[in-house]
């Protein structure tokens, strides 16, 4: 009897492992991909019309995880664009080309989005004009969207070009016709809401990816967002919310101060390159009801506030469990 419930309590603590963490690398890539659909499903049920795009992580869209591997359809059929940063730029170093290597791996997993149907989003980061006008040439020539972004932080609007790559005065009403777009994801240089809207609505940019939260960490309204759709040559532009779903933040809403000493099971080591973000075990339930699902959740607060889409951030946590 003594060695039986030995071997009970084993088996328990086995299963128990299990659930907290998934297992092989495949696992990792799924429970991020069942992630982001439950996501996507969640939004889409509230609007049909909203936009799901991930950032990086790119090795999702096919079903081992492999560039020779089959695209995996659920998982395209719920996101509507993939974001990539660093294709040309940044990957090592800020102002620096991407590696050959690099840059091919990853523009293989990108064209199987894009032969899919779906908007390619890049974001290179590089502050040299002759840099930046290589970038969007280069993503052009791709047949990607992108975003020559001269500051790692996201916290302004680049005065390079002086004319927006591809500017036009379009009513943008699709993802799949956007020519440009605007990464503000952080608006410390603007000290009222009212000076952040002012500063992007004189931009003709076809998309603005920004945060739900301003620096006071109230939310922005569903007027403010219909402000913020309106270019200034009197176009219309979509406006995505940024979300992390990879990482806890403790400067969030829905962080507790509790957790600095007792943190719940689903929290992880903090991130050594982004003080104040915390790796999360994505695949919990907590932390997801945290993201979406429900009337308090992260997610219904975007849905809320008119926001066209959400722009899903830390897709690539899975590589810190699998490592």
């Amino acid at each position: 009897m003594k060695y039986a419930i030995v071997y009970l309590i084993s088996l328990l603590m086995i299963s128990s492992c299990q659930k907290d963490n998934p297992g092989n690398k495949t696992e990792f890539k799924q429970k991020m991909r069942d992630f982001v659909i439950g996501i996507s499903q969640y939004a889409k049920n509230t609007n049909p019309d909203f936009y799901i795009i991930p950032q990086n992580g790119i090795e999702l869209v096919t079903t081992n995880g492999e560039d020779s591997g089959r695209p995996d359809t659920s998982y395209l059929n719920a996101i509507d664009a993939n974001g990539q940063e660093d294709l040309f730029y940044g990957y090592n170093a800020d102002d620096q080309a991407t590696s050959s290597t690099d840059n091919t791996y990853l523009k293989r997993f990108l064209n199987i989005s894009k032969d899919s149907g779906k908007t390619i989003l890049v974001i290179d980061y590089c502050s040299t004009h002759t840099k930046m006008t290589n970038s969007y040439a280069e993503n052009t020539n791709a047949g990607y969207i992108s975003f020559a972004a001269n500051q790692r932080e996201l916290n302004n609007i680049p005065d390079f070009p002086a004319i927006i790559n591809h500017e036009n005065n379009s009513v943008i009403t699709h993802i799949s016709t956007i020519k440009n777009f605007l990464y503000l994801i952080n608006p410390t240089n603007y000290k009222t809401k009212i000076s952040f809207i002012n500063a992007v609505t004189s931009t003709n940019y076809d998309l603005l990816i920004m945060d739900l939260f301003f620096n006071d960490g109230s939310a922005f309204t569903a007027s403010e967002i219909a402000q913020l759709k309106n270019k200034a040559n009197g176009g219309k532009r979509l406006v995505i919310s940024y979300m992390s779903i990879g990482e806890a933040e403790n400067y969030r809403y829905y962080w507790k101060s509790a957790w600095n000493a007792n943190k719940p099971v689903w929290l992880d080591a903090e991130n050594p390159n982004w003080a104040g973000n915390f790796k999360v075990k994505y695949w919990n339930t907590e932390w997801q009801n945290i993201i979406y699902g429900n009337d308090n959740s992260y997610l219904k607060k975007i849905l809320d506030a008119d926001f066209d889409g959400a722009y899903l951030d830390l897709i690539d946590a899975f590589e810190y469990y699998e490592n």
